[in-house]
């Protein structure tokens, strides 16, 4: 989270539960804390959970294209603006005002998401959805580290990694579902109820800290201008780049100048001003830095798996939302089934080597899926999905340990933000770079088989007129319709090696990230162990 305005020897008395960290939380603050998590997967799961059923959203809505990807654009625009914001915020409110607050607002918005009457409403609504939900993630984070004692710190920290990493891969499959068996409006519907009962419950269990007002006197609103400008154009220009072709276009050309132009200022105000609306010094802590790396790449991987596998399902077999999520689950069920094995091995392996088998178990997962043909179904994906579910939470636990787990108290608040938001950057710039990779390796594939697909082939000419047989009652319209579906098949295996160049990118990612062990202190505690 942000840091608040003050300095760390100024900021208010941590609770009680935080302040030791050996006392375990009562019965009610551990059924808040539970609560907070739950907020959290909704927070989290509304990003992915659109993504199998925009064509349903884009029809319902009447919007183009190019509008609909806004459903999504705007949410993680807003989120990832409102993350580092929060630490400063559950300061000033604290962290059960805050978390209420984040979790009415996001379920209010949640409910006008599905009366949207247009695109342009629904863009407004998801936008305030994303911001005012944005606040639930780095809480809950944060709590868990403040609230509960070192020695009890694996179970909490698998159930935050479940919930983390199993949102965004069950989304597609929930959302599919949702749209089949009801309509897309239930996808928004559904967060109603349970948003309400869970602000009920914070706000009657969870009464951990006090706020500080008077933090507001410090308030460093230059700082949040320059932060929004700098986060939200740069969230813009990798999300709208690809399908752009990134600084040919003029909108986008000068959103990249603002987003320069403003991080320059941005950090120049974080590091000269008394009171900056983020603190940035726990980048000091090496292997806090290094955690916060290696949960960028992660989030390349969460989010780019999970984009690049119902964009193959959905325009090159053709499935249905439903189809795709059934074929998705089978992610979402190892990753729930290695939880006890990851805390298992948290209390045998250091979490250098912990880390290390994951990222290589989710590079070789990766790499399997990129071999992919234009006839995959559910078997062919089923080893890859295996492989790459029981690779998240080992990638995830020694993460969130190595990054947040050797942190002083009165640092987390602030760590857990600048945290999350490198996950959702990390998702945010690798979906950019996978489109471009797709858009530029399809051109590249579509001439090279066009080369060796030509009518001087006596082979092509042969197929055609067989094809044009069966297809066509005319000659001229035997000719036209075997020349269609010759295209296609084209375009098809173009768009599949494209799809495997990008899972293959994907794969060297998690690779080339095994070279950055031996920067991290060997000292970092496990998620079990005593880390103050």
């Amino acid at each position: 989270m942000t840091a608040a305005a003050t300095s760390v020897d100024d900021a208010p008395a941590l609770p009680a539960g935080a302040s030791h960290p050996q006392a375990m939380p009562s019965g009610k603050q551990i059924l808040g804390f539970f609560t907070m998590v739950f907020g959290m997967f909704m927070a989290i799961l509304d990003i992915q959970i659109v993504s199998s059923s925009i064509g349903e959203i884009q029809a319902g809505l009447a919007a183009s294209s190019d509008e609909i990807s806004w459903v999504q654009t705007s949410y993680l625009i807003a989120e990832v603006v409102m993350i580092p914001l929060s630490g400063y915020l559950s300061r000033l409110m604290s962290t059960r005002i805050l978390f209420v607050i984040s979790s009415l607002g996001f379920t209010v918005f949640s409910l006008a998401c599905a009366f949207a009457w247009n695109i342009e409403s629904m863009i407004v609504f998801r936008a305030f959805q994303g911001f005012l939900g944005g606040a639930m993630i780095p809480t809950a984070f944060a709590t868990a580290f403040s609230l509960f004692p070192a020695s009890k710190r694996t179970g909490v920290t698998i159930l935050i990694g479940l919930v983390a990493t199993m949102a965004p891969t069950l989304g597609p499959t929930l959302g599919g579902w949702i749209t089949q068996a009801a309509s897309w409006h239930w996808l928004f519907l559904i967060n109603v109820v349970p948003g309400f009962v869970a602000s009920l419950i914070v706000w009657a269990l969870l009464d951990i800290d006090k706020p500080d007002w008077s933090l507001v006197k410090t308030f460093d609103r230059v700082g949040l201008i320059l932060m929004a400008l700098f986060l939200g154009t740069l969230e813009y220009v990798f999300e709208e780049g690809p399908r752009k072709e990134w600084f040919d276009d003029h909108v986008l050309f000068y959103a990249a100048i603002v987003s320069a132009v403003s991080a320059v200022l941005f950090f120049w105000r974080v590091f000269t001003y008394r009171y900056p609306i983020v603190d940035m010094r726990a980048f000091a802590d090496r292997n806090f830095a290094i955690g916060c790396l290696f949960s960028f790449i992660l989030g390349v991987g969460l989010y780019g798996a999970v984009y690049l596998m119902p964009l193959y399902l959905g325009q090159v077999r053709g499935l249905n939302s439903l189809q795709i999520g059934e074929i998705m689950f089978v992610t979402g069920a190892f990753q729930f089934a290695s939880a006890p094995i990851a805390g298992a091995l948290s209390r045998l392996l250091e979490p250098r080597v912990m880390l290390a088998l994951g990222l290589s178990l989710f590079g070789a997962g990766v790499w399997m899926t990129g071999q992919m043909t234009a006839d995959w179904g559910f078997w062919e994906f089923f080893l890859p999905q295996a492989v790459r579910g029981l690779s998240l939470m080992l990638c995830f636990m020694p993460i969130n340990s190595i990054a947040l787990g050797t942190l002083p108290p009165e640092k987390v608040k602030n760590a857990s933000g600048l945290y999350n938001l490198m996950r959702n950057l990390g998702g945010a710039i690798g979906l950019a770079l996978l489109n471009t990779i797709l858009s530029d390796q399809k051109q590249l594939h579509w001439n090279r088989i066009a080369q060796h697909v030509n009518a001087g082939r006596d082979s092509v000419n042969n197929w055609l007129e067989a094809v044009g047989s069966k297809l066509g009652t005319s000659v001229g319209d035997s000719e036209t319709a075997a020349m269609k579906k010759l295209v296609n098949i084209v375009s098809r295996e173009a768009a599949v090696m494209s799809m495997n160049d990008a899972f293959l990118a994907m794969a060297a990612v998690f690779f080339l990230a095994l070279f950055l062990m031996p920067l991290l202190k060997k000292s970092a505690a496990g998620a079990g162990a005593d880390a103050h």
